[in-house]
């Protein structure tokens, strides 16, 4: 895994074979969650599934109860079987684009 600081997010990107080994590997780095934005930018190597994705659906729900913002590239699910509370989009380019909007959001009292 490797994470690295942006302007105004920290981008995780996963560097594991398997799903399996990216999530124990995350869940042993105990991130500072909630407190910076972040994208979450899963290989394709990982053959992520739907109920994989669904492993950060607290995570999810923690960042917004925060005001910010969480947000998962993975190009391997199809978007319309996502939960609504799961930021999913299949580009790092969307993903800041979503976090630009959910501050936008924010700003505005939405």
């Amino acid at each position: 895994m490797k994470i690295s600081q942006k302007d105004n997010y920290i981008l995780i990107s996963s560097t594991e074979n398997s799903f399996a080994e990216f999530i124990k590997a995350f869940k042993a780095e105990k991130l500072n969650v909630a407190k910076n934005h972040t994208i979450l930018e899963l290989s394709e190597n990982l053959n992520t599934t739907l109920n994989d994705l669904s492993l950060f659906l607290d995570i999810a729900t923690n960042y917004s109860a925060n005001g910010m913002s969480f947000v998962v590239v993975c190009n391997e699910i199809d978007i319309d079987e996502i939960p609504d509370e799961i930021n999913v989009v299949p580009t790092l380019q969307e993903a800041e684009d979503v976090l630009e909007m959910e501050v936008i959001e924010r700003d505005l009292g939405f």
